[in-house]
This record gives structure tokens, C-alpha cells and sequence, in this order.
């Protein structure tokens, strides 16, 4: 049930944005806030999904629901984020297979889910099976909300059947032949769908299994951080240590202080799920509509054990590698681009401008062996996660028409070099390629018109 997070044929095509814990936003404004938050505190609003005012009586089993769908990041897929209501479907999730819709999911009973049963309910959520026992696509995250308590799956329920009626008629599937052809997912579900429930940990800590049960469960975080297979299955080896999603590399989000989250200390994590910002990273792309429509409004002492699980996980054995020496044509040419074009919000040592924006130094994403998400950030530009603490976000530009492939990746691989960072060089070939695949301007002639 999700996403802007996002009905595939493949896991990865979930834009989960559901989806995830984690693409670090390796550039762009920010104005993140003071303080870090404290077990204990928490946000008494959500994304789209408003709580009722304090004179009115509500069913406690709606109040739990309501935060289950704001941890599960249900409204993110499934509204149009440009004309559509709360929970009425028809978002595009484009996926390497054609374009599926997200689904209407309120209580009408005509287009939504208003003539369900509980147990339909559940059956679509946790096995991915349609009311009429038709199998949904994995963009709907059904292999990682099988992990979803009954508890849960039945607070969540009593939550979904107060969601005002919408009319919408939705047709999900738009798929091509023969990936339209629901049947194919039979298969798919007998190699990669393990309906095993979620079990805690006998030798983990209380707070830990919390963590693991709302990373592996509700928050799906594996469709987007978790490689896949050419068939869309979770590489089971690389659990959490980075995938690619539309455009974007969900970074690695294990212990791994290179590449990962082992470098941040669970206060900073924690900041950076609650605000889209802290000392390093800027949430963008995907992530920052996690956090913005999710992590944000989730409880502290909840993020606090998110923190906790992600960083007791060893993670992938990716260690830090000899960065290109400062004589190379590459890293010089990339310091004077870097120096005309980036310093003045990133500073020349990289540290970036605190509550601002964020530092290139010493940040993971900026060191994955993956570069997608930069070269996406620097031709496209973005904007960070809106939350609470920072209503206005930040912004940075485009520089696809101002900057060739060339300079793009000079710059990339001296930001990927320098300051203490450490990461493969960045080539004229791939940045081509993801403007290409993204459908960007070509770099501008001298007199100012496309070439």
C-alpha cells in the first residue's frame, strides 16, 4: 500500500520515496533546525493525514492506525500529488516495465476500498493478493508489510475506514503485454516472496527489535536500499547497502562508517529523519518525500530505535580506497569548476554553510561507489525535505545548461576526492547518459542557445 513512494513489476520500481530510510542529499539548501530531538518528544501533525481536534472523541484503535499509515508512508503513493485527494490514487509510478497507477484507497465503495472486508484488507496488504484474489504488483511493498503485526494490520484497518469517500476510478495496471498479465507474478512470488512474520531477535535489545521491526516491516526501506536481481528480487546478500531507483542510488544505510550511517552518532541520524537535515546530509529526491510525508511525524523513541537497528548491521565490506592525487588533470579541472560554481554555498574546505547548506566533506552518499544520485542532483538541482522545522526547505539549481559532461564529471570526482573524501572517478559517459535518460537540456553554446 504505498508510496510516492510506489506497483511494479519490480521492487524497484517502487518509488518509495516508501519508501526508504536514507538517500543522502549530497548537495542543495537546506535550513535545518536547531536541537537535536529526544526520546520522548514528537510531532503532533502528519502529511495529509490530520488527527482530529482535541473536543473530539476519537476510537484509540483510529489514533494507532493513523500513525501506522504515517509509518507505512501509505499517503505518499497513493495520492496524486498534483490534483489528487488524500488516499484517492492515481499516481504514476513509472517503472522499467511501463506505467502502473496507484490505487484507490478510501472508503468509497464504488472506486475505493469502502466495500471490503478486514480481511481483504489484510490479505492485499500482507500477501498481495486483490480482493478478488488477483496478485498485485511488488511496487506494492506486500513482502515487506507481511512483517506487519496483526495488532497493527487491524489499527491500520480501523484508521483506513474513516478516510473520506473519493470517487476516483483508478486502472492500476497500464503495463505493457506480457508484463500486464497478473499471472506472472505467481512466479515471482515463488522465488522471491517469503511470508515469514516478523521475529525478533533473541539476542538484540527491546529497542533494537522496534527498530528492525519498522525498517523491515512498515518503513519497507529495503525496496529502495537494497539491490535487486534483473527480476526485481532483493539481492539477499546486499540487504540495506544500496540500490538504484529511478534515477536515483539509495545509498547504503547499514553501520558502515565509509559508506553508510556508522559515522553518525543516533542523535544526528535521528535529526536527519525528523528535520531532512543534520551535520552532513540534506534529505533529497525520493527521501526527502519520505521524510517530508513520513519519518518527520514519527515518534522519537521510534527513530531513536530506526537509529539503533541500521547501525548494529555490519553492512557491505566496501572501505575506504586512495582518492586521486591533486595533480591530476581530472581533480584540477573539477577544483576550478568546483571554485566558480559550488564554493560559494559549500564553502572551499566542503564543510558547507551549517543549517544551510550541506557539507560535501566527510559525507557517505558523496562517497558511494555509485554516483547516480550526484550527477542526477547536479544536472537536475533539487530541493530538500519540507518539514515542520524547516517549512520553506532549500533549493539547488539545475546546472544541466550551464555545465558540459565533461565539467559535471570533473566536478564530481573532485568533490568524490577531496576533503578527506575518497570515491571512484566520475566519468563524461555516465553523466551523458543520466541526462540523456532524464531528458535534460544539452549545456548551452557561448551564445547562449542550445546546440
Amino acid at each position: 500500500m504505498n508510496l510516492r513512494f510506489r506497483m511494479a513489476l519490480t521492487a524497484t520500481a517502487v518509488l518509495s520515496l516508501g519508501a526508504a530510510i536514507g538517500f543522502y542529499g549530497a548537495f542543495g539548501v537546506a535550513d535545518a533546525a536547531d536541537g537535536i530531538v529526544q526520546p520522548g518528544q514528537q510531532s503532533d501533525d502528519s502529511a495529509g493525514i490530520k488527527a482530529p481536534t482535541a473536543q473530539i472523541q476519537e476510537d484509540p484503535a483510529v489514533t494507532r492506525g493513523r500513525y501506522v499509515a504515517i509509518a507505512g508512508d501509505c499517503a505518499a503513493c497513493h495520492t496524486d500529488p498534483h490534483h489528487g485527494k488524500p488516499f484517492a490514487g492515481g499516481y504514476a509510478l513509472e517503472t522499467p516495465f511501463g506505467k502502473l497507477l496507484a490505487s484507490n484507497i478510501t472508503s468509497d465503495k464504488a472506486t475505493g476500498i469502502g466495500a471490503w472486508t478486514e480481511q481483504e484488507f489484510t490479505r492485499a496488504v500482507r500477501e498481495g493478493k486483490g480482493r478478488h484474489g488477483e496478485n498485485l504488483y511488488p511496487a506494492m511493498p506486500y513482502n515487506a508489510y507481511v512483517k506487519v503485526s496483526d495488532d497493527d494490520m487491524h489499527d491500520l484497518w480501523a484508521y483506513m475506514k474513516t478516510v473520506p469517500a473519493v470517487n476516483n476510478e483508478v486502472v492500476s495496471n497500464q503495463l505493457p503485454f506480457p508484463f500486464n498479465i497478473r499471472l506472472m507474478m505467481f512466479g515471482w512470488n515463488m522465488l522471491f516472496f517469503d511470508n515469514t512474520p516478523f521475529k525478533p531477535m533473541a539476542d538484540a535489545s527491546a529497542q533494537i527489535n522496534r527498530g528492525a521491526y519498522l525498517v523491515e516491516g512498515l518503513g519497507h526501506c529495503a525496496a529502495c536500499h537494497t539491490a535487486k536481481n534483473f527480476l526485481g528480487g532483493d539481492k539477499g546478500d546486499a540487504y540495506l547497502q544500496g540500490g538504484e531507483l529511478a534515477g536515483w542510488h539509495a545509498p547504503e544505510i547499514t553501520g558502515n562508517p565509509y559508506v553508510g550511517v556508522g559515522g553518525w552518532s543516533d542523535a544526528q541520524l535521528v535529526h536527519y529523519l525528523k528535520n531532512g537535515s543534520n551535520h552532513v546530509a540534506v534529505a533529497s529526491g525520493p527521501m526527502a518525500e519520505a521524510v517530508t510525508n513520513s519519518t518527520q511525524h514519527m515518534r522519537d523513541e521510534d527513530l531513536y530505535a530506526i537509529a539503533a537497528y541500521l547501525k548494529s548491521l555490519p553492512g557491505s565490506e566496501t572501505r575506504r580506497q586512495p582518492p586521486l592525487k591533486v595533480t591530476d588533470p581530472v581533480m584540477q579541472q573539477g577544483a576550478n569548476v568546483y571554485s566558480a560554481n559550488c564554493s560559494a554555498c559549500h564553502n572551499s574546505d566542503g564543510k558547507g554553510i551549517n543549517q544551510l547548506a550541506s557539507s560535501l566533506a566527510g559525507n557517505p552518499g558523496i562517497q558511494a561507489e555509485n554516483a547516480q544520485s550526484l550527477i542526477t542532483t547536479v544536472l537536475e538541482g533539487g530541493r530538500g525535505a519540507v518539514t515542520l522545522d524547516n517549512p520553506t526547505s532549500g533549493a539547488m539549481p539545475s546546472f544541466a545548461w550551464k555545465l558540459s559532461d565533461e565539467q559535471i564529471a570533473a566536478t564530481l570526482s573532485y568533490i568524490r576526492n577531496s576533503w578527506g573524501n575518497a570515491a571512484p572517478q566520475v566519468s563524461a559517459k555516465e553523466v551523458a547518459q543520466v541526462r540523456q535518460a532524464r531528458q535534460l537540456p544539452a549545456q548551452l553554446s557561448a551564445d547562449g542557445t542550445q546546440p
